[in-house]
């Protein structure tokens, strides 16, 4: 075997290994510590959508995914009770609401899933993220109802911005571990079968040097299983 091709046979071995891991995190495996109530979540939002195609014809919608969630936050005490002062809010956008501890050290999200058909779009996401880029890892502390509106909370370190962001870099990056580009800030690995999208100059941070994916939207496509 030539080199050219036993380095070709190294790269899918390591991309096949990702894969699995990936799949398995996905499917309510190997993620610890902070992610597993994300991952307790998720699997018991896929059991609702199963009994519910098993009892009815219907399609199954959000609005039913989310008495499912709120029951599963019933049951497990995951109702967000914490203080989170309004003048302390340092952003807000279509999805979220961002908010800096008095410390800054870290942020809290409040976040409703709006990009995504199902909440268990966004719980995937979030373990997505977190396997990707750990130095900005999501903790996630329970979810909060506001005017009939449920929100995840999130934790995740704040992260100062020393520098302007430069796409430039950010794309490159992105390409050199296996990305390729859907349009401007969107992105897919084919290999791997998911989605990045988003990734502009306030969702990714520049701090001495180093970037920052502090804001992710990340999609499993259809054959993200296989």
């Amino acid at each position: 075997m030539s080199n050219k091709a036993s380095g070709l046979v190294k790269i899918n071995l390591i991309v096949n290994n990702i894969k699995y891991e990936l799949q398995h995190i996905i499917s309510g495996n190997g993620e610890k510590g902070n992610g597993s109530n994300i991952q307790a979540a998720t699997h018991f939002l896929r059991r609702c959508k199963k009994a519910s195609g098993k009892i009815k014809e219907t399609k199954y919608t959000k609005e039913q995914e989310a008495t499912c969630l709120k029951k599963f936050i019933n049951q497990n005490n995951y109702w967000f009770d914490g203080d989170i002062p309004e003048e302390t809010k340092i952003g807000e956008g279509a999805e979220q609401k961002v908010y800096l501890s008095s410390d800054n050290k870290y942020v809290l999200k409040l976040n409703d899933s709006i990009y995504y058909e199902f909440w268990i779009d966004y719980l995937h996401n979030l373990l997505l993220h977190n396997y990707f880029f750990p130095n900005t890892h999501y903790q996630l502390l329970g979810f909060k109802e506001k005017e009939n509106i449920l929100y995840a909370v999130v934790k995740q370190p704040f992260i100062q911005l020393t520098e302007p962001t430069n796409i430039e870099i950010v794309k490159q990056f992105l390409i050199a571990n296996g990305f390729e580009i859907k349009k401007n800030n969107d992105y897919i690995n084919k290999s791997l079968g998911i989605i990045l999208e988003d990734l502009h100059d306030e969702n990714v941070l520049i701090n001495q040097k180093l970037l920052f994916f502090i804001d992710t939207v990340f999609y499993l496509t259809p054959y993200f299983f296989t």
